[in-house]
């Protein structure tokens, strides 16, 4: 459901906030990030890019940061919200593990790809001075990460994983990959090519 700001009753003055659709505006605001990164991404361009002015900006996010920290919650619970659709029609642990290589391979190409991550994108812009955004992107990679585990343990079980594989260390190296395709995909690279790769991925659970 889509919320909005809206200022309070009585008539407008000059330079008074004008109300807008939050959602819609962190949306714009997570391609800007996602796209330019935290430092590179100005006031102005990200006023410009979410279609609102410097005062509705302070108004419900007192200033860049704030919007990053919602900006980077809503991308998070977008991309979980995904993952659930294509997980619901799943059925062992492999076809868990080979959705979510699917779903990250579909987002690291074309325009899409060349935006970039924002998990990705914070670990490198943020994560080493910003203690808070730091523990944000550690707790959605150890999600991603025990999710991977969990699933490849599910195929153990169910037979669909091979019994020989190290579970813990497969999660982990399952979770570079599909962090790498994101990385790949600010090149690029095609459908097909970063679709190759989830075949090639999953023979580590074989």
């Amino acid at each position: 459901m889509n919320r909005s700001v809206t200022p309070s009753p009585g008539p407008r003055s000059p330079g008074r906030p004008r109300e807008f659709d939050l959602d819609d505006a962190l949306d714009k605001a997570i391609g800007t990030f996602s796209e330019n990164g935290y430092h590179a991404t100005s006031l102005g361009k990200l006023t410009a890019a979410m279609e609102i002015a410097e005062g509705s900006l302070y108004k419900a996010f007192r200033d860049k940061r704030g919007v990053f920290l919602a900006a980077f919650e809503r991308y998070v619970m977008l991309r979980n919200e995904r993952l659930a659709q294509e997980l619901a029609t799943t059925r062992t642990g492999r076809d868990k593990v080979r959705a979510i290589l699917a779903v990250y391979a579909e987002y690291s190409h074309g325009e899409a790809g060349r935006r970039g991550c924002l998990v990705v994108g914070s670990a490198v812009d943020l994560a080493s001075s910003d203690p808070e955004m730091a523990k944000s992107v550690r707790a959605v990679l150890a999600s991603q990460e025990r999710r991977l585990f969990e699933f490849t343990r599910e195929g153990q079980e169910d037979g669909s994983v091979s019994s020989r594989v190290d579970a813990a260390i497969t999660a982990r190296l399952l979770l570079c990959v599909v962090q790498g395709m994101r990385v790949l995909g600010k090149t690029g690279r095609s459908r097909e090519e970063m679709a190759s790769l989830v075949d090639s991925a999953l023979k580590l659970l074989d």
